[in-house]
């Protein structure tokens, strides 16, 4: 995958519109905080091209310093705690709903330990080739990420919705991949594909709106 802030400016862009579009989409409350995953990952995405300039030189140093720092927050604080909470909620399937409360938790549990390490460790990072390479300190390293991959995936593949179960399916071999060959540049490569495959749900809300708009027409006409 060739990664630049170039790469980084399109998918955000991309899929902020499609994170814009899935908004404009949402019939349901419960569907607000899966519709806002592809402007979260968005937003990812231009910040970390504003990273990659700061590391090139060619914004502010303290402007590329504040971007990383945002970054990392996002990706270790935000969306392991935001995703599985998010299809929880969209899940209508009562069954379901309550398998997936524990990877809920976990996922908050990951949050506060991967934020907790950031506020007490230092961290950092380079450019490594075709991406970011983050420098960060955590503490058991191995059984967190392990832990990470656990609660942002298996809501995925327990939902009830085709498109969500394909969103699990097509991220769970690139975060295996990439944790296994990049290391280095994991946090980087491996949230730009969540972002570009995030349109998935954005069709996913598309297509569940107009199912719940058509669901109440039918139930006002019957009644």
């Amino acid at each position: 995958m060739c990664y630049s802030p170039e790469a980084d400016l399109v998918a955000g862009l991309v899929v902020g519109a499609a994170g814009i579009d899935a908004l404009r989409h949402v019939g349901d409350r419960r569907d607000l905080a899966l519709a806002a995953v592809p402007l979260v990952l968005a937003a990812h995405q231009l910040i970390e091209a504003v990273g990659w300039w700061g590391l090139q030189d060619r914004v502010p140093e303290a402007a590329g310093t504040l971007a990383i720092g945002a970054y990392l927050v996002i990706a270790m604080g935000v969306v392991p705690a935001l995703v599985p909470y998010a299809v929880m909620r969209t899940e209508r399937d009562p069954t379901r709903g309550r398998l997936m409360i524990p990877f809920a938790v976990l996922g908050a549990v990951v949050s506060v330990v991967l934020l907790f390490s950031l506020a007490i460790g230092p961290y950092g990072a380079t450019i490594g080739g075709r991406y970011i390479a983050y420098e960060t300190t955590l503490p058991a390293g191995v059984v967190v990420g392990v832990a990470y991959v656990l609660a942002v995936c298996a809501p995925l593949l327990l939902s009830s919705h085709r498109r969500l179960i394909v969103f699990g399916v097509i991220n769970i071999p690139v975060v295996l991949g990439l944790a296994t060959l990049l290391s280095a540049g994991f946090i980087s490569l491996w949230c730009v594909w969540a972002a570009v495959t995030s349109v998935v749900v954005t069709r996913h809300i598309r297509e569940h709106s107009a199912k719940s708009y058509s669901d109440r027409s039918a139930a006002i006409a019957g009644g």
